[in-house]
């Protein structure tokens, strides 16, 4: 198989990208933050606490970007994050939410039995989380328009086994997703989706049966492999960039095909 193109260096000269969720370097968030650093974005990258801070510092060391604390679970921090972005970074053009996590029993359960305080938690970092950066974002994106991505997957429009409380959050995000890029349209911010098939990431060692999901995902795919971190990141790059300066409130499927089948 040919390697697919990387970004030319200068896609995202001049831009600044703030990436959000990173936990290591698996993590698809670290694979976007590579990809625009290629790019020639100045990037930085959020992590949760001290403990994901050890491990993400020294990524961001690596590509000479800046790192930030944020537990988006908290408006408090929120805040604070975008002040010391604005102070630090001076300007913002894109925002990556890489956000997700639900409680390992609601994860564990079907639907049906997940309790109303693992929903509340679940929805709350996976889906309300992006509406609260977008809105202490939104004075440093609208300055010269801005792009605002997220991750979802294909379990928010259809039943995967296993996925359980994550399909209702994704199924939220997405809808989110489509609000927001009205709502912040005439200020010239877009807000777009990446939906990749499964790959491995600390978030997906938490969901029941993920190996054999992942394993099924390459048998019916049509084009027979799993999705590339790398074409993550890729996408991310042309989503960020002025090249999609007209695209917005949409979901790009990176899942070689497999959403096409109906069986």
């Amino acid at each position: 198989m040919p390697n697919s193109p990387r970004p030319t260096s200068d896609t995202l000269r001049g831009k600044t990208a703030l990436i959000m969720g990173v936990a290591n370097n698996r993590s698809i968030g670290w694979h976007i933050a590579e990809a625009m650093h290629g790019a020639g974005a100045q990037v930085a990258l959020t992590y949760q606490n001290e403990r994901f801070g050890q491990r993400v510092i020294p990524l961001a060391e690596g590509i000479g970007g800046q790192t930030f604390e944020c537990d988006v679970s908290d408006d408090a921090q929120i805040d604070a994050l975008f002040t010391q972005v604005q102070k630090e970074l001076d300007s913002l053009d894109c925002l990556v939410h890489s956000l997700a996590f639900a409680p390992r029993d609601a994860l564990a359960n079907p639907v049906v039995d997940c309790s109303r305080e693992g929903f509340r938690v679940s929805l709350e970092v996976s889906a309300y989380s992006l509406i609260a950066v977008a809105r202490s974002a939104r004075p440093l994106l609208r300055e010269q328009g801005g792009s605002i991505l997220t991750l979802t997957y294909l379990g928010g429009e259809r039943v995967v086994p296993g996925y359980n409380i994550m399909g209702v959050a994704k199924a939220t995000l997405d809808a989110i997703v489509r609000y927001l890029a009205v709502e912040l349209a005439p200020e010239n911010i877009r807000v777009n989706a990446l939906s990749p098939g499964p790959i491995r990431t600390l978030a997906a060692s938490g969901v029941p049966g993920f190996a054999t999901m992942l394993e099924r995902f390459k048998e019916k795919a049509p084009m027979g492999r799993a999705t590339e971190p790398a074409e993550v990141g890729e996408a991310a790059v042309f989503l960020a960039s002025d090249a999609a300066r007209g695209v917005t409130g949409q979901v790009l499927y990176l899942d070689a095909g497999y959403r096409l089948l109906g069986v």
